[in-house]
């Protein structure tokens, strides 16, 4: 018999921020990893503070989180930063899966006085490291930050599994992040787990996959697998592999 944890909760008395922050993660993740992925999402909508909400940046394999919990909460909010300079194929994918699941879409832009110049961010090989932390922050972290405060989120629910790189190797089905609660609950999916998700649902991958994009994000700082690639090396060229959305 499997034993549902008590949640125990470290409130703040500043009521103006977002969620409570879980003090017996250990325990909880413990039970989340004994869950399906759809029952991971249910436990999540019950038992952790809302508002809840999806982001999704439309990659290669997104169908897949969209599907699932838009199955489990219709009309659940999903939150896509667009930040200018995706794909025109990203585009035409999230409205092709927008349409067919009728999700209910929180676009989220970059401010108009921190957007970057096209020309620089064409550059932003040669600029290096720091320069595509500070762009990814402009057009990617604040939107995020922005919308999931203007939507009141307490508890996010994200994409993220271990076996996509080596900095996600760890990530928990459960966490915490600036102050708000943060399911993974497709952590321990494999690829393979991905794919027969997609093929039992009748759902698309990207359509830039075939092309051998596998980490899909702005069309100047995403590049196609190539032979002897790891898939890490093909967002930022290689110089880094989070843009600092999820920490």
């Amino acid at each position: 018999m499997i034993i549902r944890p008590q949640l125990q909760f470290n409130t703040t008395s500043d009521h103006s921020t977002p969620a409570a922050v879980v003090t017996n993660l250990s325990q909880v993740n413990a039970y989340l990893a004994l869950q399906t992925a759809p029952a991971r999402i249910a436990w999540a909508l019950e038992y952790l503070p809302g508002t809840h909400a999806v982001s999704s940046s439309f990659g290669a394999q997104s169908a897949v989180l969209l599907h699932m919990s838009n199955a489990v909460q219709p009309g659940i909010p999903v939150i896509f930063v667009d930040t200018g300079f995706l794909f025109p194929e990203t585009y035409e994918f999230a409205d092709l899966l927008t349409a067919r699941l009728d999700l209910n879409i929180v676009r989220t832009q970059p401010i108009a006085a921190a957007r970057w110049p096209e020309a620089d961010v064409a550059n932003l090989q040669q600029a290096g490291v720091a320069a595509i932390t500070r762009y990814n922050h402009a057009h990617k972290v604040e939107p995020m930050q922005r919308a999931l405060a203007q939507q009141q989120v307490q508890t996010w629910i994200a994409g993220l599994r271990r076996s996509q790189s080596d900095s996600r190797r760890d990530v928990q089905f459960l966490q915490t992040q600036n102050g708000r609660l943060k399911l993974h609950c497709i952590a321990d999916w494999t690829d393979r787990d991905i794919g027969h998700y997609l093929s039992e649902h009748d759902l698309p991958y990207h359509p830039l996959w075939e092309k051998g994009y596998v980490s899909i994000g702005d069309r100047y700082l995403t590049a196609p697998i190539l032979p002897g690639m790891r898939a890490e090396e093909a967002r930022f060229f290689g110089l880094k592999r989070e843009c600092g959305l999820h920490g």
